[in-house]
């Protein structure tokens, strides 16, 4: 998927974004690597919207997106 697939409002959960076996990732890291990223401040942090849910707002992923693709 690139970023001129991916919506413009609402959430990404986990599996999204690193991908599953099915879904090709949007970020190619593994699960450790992202949540110590987003620890780090190195990804942006999650949204809580439930009880055992959170979510990545699509903007800030997007914006991830651009800034790993300008680093190269």
């Amino acid at each position: 998927m690139t970023t001129k697939e991916l919506p413009q409002t609402g959430f990404f959960r986990l599996p999204q974004i690193i991908g599953t076996k099915g879904n090709p990732p949007l970020i190619p890291v593994s699960r450790t690597t992202w949540l110590n990223g987003v620890k780090s401040g190195k990804f942006p942090r999650p949204v809580k919207l439930g009880a055992r849910t959170n979510g990545w707002r699509v903007a800030d992923i997007y914006k991830l997106i651009e800034d790993l693709e300008a680093r190269g």
